[in-house]
């Protein structure tokens, strides 16, 4: 199984964001790559130019970051035949990881607004660099530039940033001060195309905490309504846990629980709803965690000032 560490450059609408198209606010405009090995050694290289079709005239900012030479732009091909070559080089057995989740997502949109199949498997684990370079050397939560990270590893800069091809091949410097047992424990899941049906609903144990990922729903609180979404079983033992605070608001689209295992504690349960790709709908992003009983009080508190701020009357 190899890696295939790339990066994307793209424009933007030059006409203002009113006049995008909503199915590709971004066009592909550049695609480098690295494919690194089990080892993490470097077996090849992919760079490829894209004929712009959607936004022919670059954006301002486009100009001012990338420095793409329009000339190139003119004499590549389109990106359905790039694509194709980029899907062949990557080959079938493939990890692929990206400097932040925006490159796939971007890519994705491209693929669909071509009517091309989506090569990625379903359900698509990938590797988010920038988030595990921040799990293993920071505090999990920042989201540090590529040229941060490359400062604070030490890693020597002889090429430009901001160039598909360069950045990819930072990003794969990075991958490779990053331990294997970080590096595989903390993929994440992409979430562009969500399970079709119960049956195909994901669920993924992770070190600390379990994530489980819904099928489409009309509504929010139809969501909310379905047993799979708020079931809170002990992801350790597969036991039900006894629900101790029922799934509540904590403002936005998040909801949040406490439940107890017998066996195992208390466990924390947070559901994201979020619209889905199309806006045609609505899915859940349910985390499980177990936690302490001092974090239990506090989310307990959390529970009961919200209970108390809702009873409130009116002025």
């Amino acid at each position: 199984m190899d890696y295939i560490v790339f990066d994307l450059e793209w424009n933007q609408c030059p006409d203002g964001k009113e006049n995008e198209k909503h199915d590709i606010p971004f066009e592909i405009l550049e695609i480098g790559a690295i494919k690194l090995n089990s080892e993490k050694q470097e077996i090849g290289r992919f760079h490829e130019y894209i004929r712009p079709s959607v936004y022919p005239r670059l954006h301002f900012r486009t100009r001012e970051i990338i420095h793409i030479q329009p000339e190139l732009l003119r004499h590549a091909d389109p990106f359905p035949a790039v694509i194709e070559r980029f899907r062949k080089w990557c080959g079938e057995d493939a990890r692929y990881c990206t400097w932040g989740a925006l490159d796939l997502l971007e890519l994705q949109r491209n693929i669909r607004h071509y009517k091309l199949p989506n090569f990625f498997p379903f359900p698509l684990r990938f590797y988010d660099i920038q988030k595990i370079f921040s799990l293993t050397y920071e505090d999990g939560k920042s989201r540090r530039a590529l040229e941060y990270a490359v400062d604070m590893l030490n890693i020597q800069k002889d090429i430009p940033f901001h160039e598909a091809l360069s950045d990819a091949y930072y990003t794969a410097s990075v991958i490779r001060r990053i331990p294997d047992e970080k590096l595989l424990a903390f993929y994440s899941i992409d979430y562009f195309r969500i399970p079709r049906k119960a049956s195909e609903e994901i669920f993924e144990v992770f070190q600390t905490y379990a994530k489980y990922v819904s099928r489409k729903f009309p509504t929010r609180p139809a969501c909310m309504r379905d047993r799979n979404v708020t079931s809170t079983k002990c992801y350790l033992c597969g036991n039900t846990a006894a629900k101790q605070l029922p799934w509540f608001p904590t403002g936005g689209k998040n909801y949040c629980s406490l439940s107890y295992c017998p066996d195992h504690g208390f466990l924390k349960g947070k559901i994201r709803v979020k619209k889905t790709e199309d806006n045609r709908g609505y899915f859940c992003v349910k985390t499980l965690k177990l936690i302490d009983e001092e974090r239990a009080r506090e989310l307990q508190e959390r529970y009961r000032k919200k209970i108390l701020k809702k009873q409130a009357p009116a002025d």
